[in-house]
């Protein structure tokens, strides 16, 4: 159940990272690439531009990887309740099965030759 908590975790944190890496593109040329104009930075608009695409796919296949782990350590099986749908289904009481309710006791005739 641990290392499912885990991956699961790794997920929501990979999916908020590709979020904010999309939300600084801009698929005009803009975004965090127009910020770096200047000649004296060591990553250029192209770099930039590059690095945030590639870090998108990156993230991607991550997200991709992640939950396949994830989904393959989902436990399973031993110390598993059983479902609760199953067991109120099985004690579930047939509604065709509609109980006998008495309706008046029958009069009894009083023999002919009785007290009277």
């Amino acid at each position: 159940m641990g290392i499912y908590i885990f991956l699961t975790i790794l997920v929501i944190l990979a999916c908020i990272l590709v979020i904010m890496v999309v939300l600084v593109q801009n698929s005009k040329g803009g975004g965090l690439a127009s910020n770096f104009t200047s000649a004296g930075q060591s990553m250029g608009v192209r770099k930039t531009a590059d690095f945030l695409e590639k870090s998108t796919w990156s993230l991607g296949v991550a997200i991709l990887v992640l939950c396949l782990a994830a989904t393959a350590s989902i436990p399973r099986g031993q110390g598993q309740k059983e479902s609760v749908i199953k067991s109120s289904i099985e004690k579930a009481q047939d509604p065709n099965a509609i109980p006998v309710l008495p309706t008046q006791t029958p009069v009894q005739e009083q023999p002919e030759g009785g007290n009277k």
